[in-house]
This record gives structure tokens, C-alpha cells and sequence, in this order.
């Protein structure tokens, strides 16, 4: 068993208060969290036992939508609008990647997660045998989204996909999707829906988050992607939309009543000059929320920190107003939200039972200090240098700038910066 004491926890299983207490960890969950009795303490056996020295013990981020492997396109197809970045960039490039292409770029991207306080991601891509290997090898968590499109996947695939990589590890799940409507055929989405009725699943893919996508969307169909999705039946079960930006009134109403996850990727719609997804609206609405960094091609970085404050201050510059979109709502986006759009609700918060995905907050920098309200030092003045531990499963992966993973960091670079003569 793993002891932390002497800090603060901010568990978000009952609101955010922030208790003085320990919490223990045994094996890949929480077995314990409050002030123990000394007859308590001195009935187990710890392995180990952290002093946080104050610091604040919380629910790790989760990542709720990006494409990993996509390090390997960081800085390299900048400053363009989406559809030349996408068809001009990004899916040539794309075409010319191996498995061991994607096994080396997720763990780079695992890398930059951990340091970030994120333990677990919402990955759209291909090549899964690889990404699940890089995955399960580096003991991180993920949550596969079927990315088929026209230029690959099936949805007898995405079947076989599915079956499989449910039972493969405790750390790998899969959710049924497609890239975008407009990527995808019609009859191919509607082979999808099947597949969420049979297996009762929720469905999830880029939703609305261009103007064009929406205009071109209504022009085929004389509907939204939205509509048009919940017109096949593809959210009887739930889901989600990444992005969201353009969404009308309709189909916000369409997410409201079917309990769908709007995912926000601010970082990435403010370097692309997509838009603001209107959070503040979904929040008034009662719309389920969270957030994803998207890929490190449109982002660059993969730092939950960035997209809090960006979530915030783009609401509150979309509004002129500086109340709206408080860091209570982003903060509970970006860890009890997201774990619960990605199906993890047995990650969301620290409790009894809960898995132990778990950061450590250094409260001792700069940065942090004073203390006049730690939520909003996390959204408005936090940062990466301020996570000191990521444990992930039961399992500390990251502790004071050093990772515990199956590899040494430097390995992980050698290996990807070599990699890019292969482009």
C-alpha cells in the first residue's frame, strides 16, 4: 500500500472543498480517504509513504479528445486554415505511417502527458495494435475512439475492434465512432449506428467545428452533423461531439436531452482560427462539458493547464464578461467531466473504491502562492512545473521531473527524432 499524508486534498466528490487528511492507495485503487484513526494506521503495512509537505493531493486530468501519435507533426504544418492544414499536411503525411512510427510517437506524447498531470487520453487514430502496445507498456490509460473514414476503417472493423481491445487490459477501453461526417459516407455511419444499438454504446466524433463543416454538412443532408447523427440514432445510448463550435440551438438542445459530452479543444480552435465553442451557453443549459488538447499537429502542446485557462478567458473575451465560465466549471471539466465523457466513471474522483489515477500539486512555487483560493490558482495562475507526481492505476509514473516508465525519456526522443528522416 501507498500512504500519502500530511496535505490537503481536493477530492471533487463532494463539491470543492479541500480536507486536511490521507489517502491510501492499494494495488490500482483507493482504499482510503480522511483522517484515520491511529488504530487505523497501525493495522497495515505501507510500502511506501509520501509526505506531500502540504502540498495538494487531487483527481488527475483526463484528456478527453486528441490523436496522440500526431507528436510527430508538432511545428511542422503551422499557421494554415484547417482544410489546407488537414488535406494538404496532415493526411499526406499521415498516410506514410508504419506501427512503429505510432508505437514511438505515442510514447512521446505519454511523456508529455504525465508531466502535464494527465493519466489517461481520448485518442482518435489507427494502427491500434501499436498505439494499445505503447500504451499498456508504458502503464497509461486510454480510451481508443474508432476514427473510421473514407480513407480506412469499417464498420466491421470497428466491431472486431471493439470485441477486442474491451478485453484486452484494464487500461484499454474502446468507444465506437467515425472521424467526421464529412470525411464519411453516409452508408458507413449508418453501418456505425448499428453497432451502438447492438452493443447499446454511445458514439462519438468531430462535431461542428468549422463554419464550412456545418454549411457543407446542411447542403448534403438539410441538416447539421448533429442532427443528422441523432437523426440515425447513432445517440440513443449517449456520446459525445469534439469540438463543437459551430453548434446551433438545436443541436445544443439535442446534447442536453440526450446527456451528450460537448468536448472543448480551445488550444486548438485558437491556433486554428476555428471559433469559440460557447460553453458559457452549454453551461447555462446544463450541457455535460469537458476538455481535450486535440493533437499536438493543431495544438502544439499537450498541457491540460493551457486549455483550462484558455477555456476561461475565451468565454469571458467571447462575452465581454468577465464573470462568465468560472474555474470551478473548468476545472471540474477537466477532470470529473472528462473522465466521465471518456466512460470512466471509476476515475473521476478520489474515493473509496475509485481507481487511483492521482496527481500532486506543488503549492510551493511561486506561482501558488498566496493562497486565497486554490481552485483558481490551478485554472488562472497554474502550470506543468507545479505537477510533482502523476500515478496512474496505482502506479507512480512521474515524480519530480523523473518518469518511471519501461524506457528512459531520452531514449523516447533519440528514437522519434530519428524517425522523421522516415518523412
Amino acid at each position: 500500500m501507498i500512504r500519502f499524508y500530511n496535505g490537503k486534498i481536493l477530492t471533487l466528490a463532494d463539491g470543492f472543498n479541500i480536507i486536511n487528511g490521507e489517502v491510501w492507495v492499494d494495488n490500482d485503487k483507493i482504499s482510503f480517504v480522511g483522517k484515520p484513526s491511529e488504530k487505523d494506521s497501525e493495522a497495515h503495512y505501507f510500502e511506501q509513504e509520501i509526505d506531500l509537505d502540504g502540498n495538494l493531493l487531487m483527481p488527475s486530468f483526463k484528456n478527453a479528445h486528441t490523436h496522440s501519435a500526431m507528436t510527430f507533426l508538432r511545428s511542422y504544418a503551422d499557421d494554415m486554415p484547417l482544410q489546407d492544414w488537414l488535406n494538404k499536411q496532415v493526411f499526406p503525411m499521415e498516410a506514410k505511417l508504419t506501427g512503429e512510427h505510432i508505437y514511438a510517437f505515442t510514447k512521446l506524447a505519454i511523456l508529455e502527458y504525465l508531466s502535464s498531470g494527465i493519466t489517461a487520453s481520448f485518442d482518435m487514430y489507427f494502427k491500434l495494435d501499436d498505439y494499445v502496445k505503447a500504451n499498456i507498456d508504458a502503464g497509461f490509460r486510454t480510451v481508443i475512439c474508432s476514427s473510421t473514414n473514407d480513407f480506412g476503417g469499417s464498420p466491421e472493423q470497428d466491431e472486431e475492434d471493439y470485441l477486442k481491445f474491451n478485453s484486452i487490459s484494464p487500461l484499454i477501453s474502446y468507444k465506437f465512432g467515425c472521424h467526421a461526417e464529412y470525411t464519411t459516407k453516409l452508408d458507413t455511419i449508418k453501418g456505425i449506428a448499428k453497432l451502438c444499438q447492438k452493443y447499446k454504446e454511445p458514439f462519438y466524433s468531430h462535431n461542428s467545428e468549422t463554419e464550412r463543416e456545418v454549411s457543407e454538412c446542411i447542403s448534403r443532408y438539410n441538416k447539421t452533423p448533429t442532427q443528422l447523427f441523432d437523426d440515425l440514432g447513432l445517440y440513443e445510448y449517449g456520446g459525445g461531439g469534439f469540438h463543437g463550435v459551430y453548434l446551433s440551438e438545436n443541436d445544443m438542445q439535442i446534447f442536453k436531452e440526450k446527456g451528450l459530452w460537448a468536448i472543448t479543444n480551445p488550444g486548438s480552435n485558437t491556433k486554428l482560427a476555428s471559433g469559440i465553442a460557447d460553453l458559457s451557453r452549454m453551461l447555462d443549459m446544463g450541457i455535460n462539458i469537458a476538455i481535450g488538447t486535440d493533437g499536438a499537429a493543431s495544438n502544439n502542446a499537450l498541457d491540460m493547464f493551457r486549455e483550462m485557462y484558455l477555456a476561461a478567458g475565451l468565454q469571458k473575451l467571447k462575452y465581454m464578461d468577465a464573470s462568465v465560465c468560472s474555474a470551478k466549471d473548468v476545472l471540474y471539466m477537466a477532470t470529473v467531466g472528462s473522465a466521465r465523457a471518456m466512460g470512466l466513471a471509476d476515475c473521476d474522483t478520489i474515493a473509496a473504491g475509485k481507481q487511483a489515477d492521482l496527481i500532486v500539486i506543488d503549492m510551493n512555487k511561486p506561482n501558488m502562492q498566496p493562497i486565497h483560493n486554490i481552485t483558481k490558482n490551478l485554472v488562472f495562475s497554474g502550470s506543468k512545473q507545479n505537477v510533482k507526481l502523476t500515478m496512474c492505476a496505482g502506479k507512480i509514473l512521474y515524480r519530480d521531473g523523473v518518469y518511471y516508465l519501461d524506457e528512459n525519456e531520452r531514449d523516447i526522443y533519440k528514437r522519434a527524432n530519428k524517425m522523421l528522416d522516415d518523412f
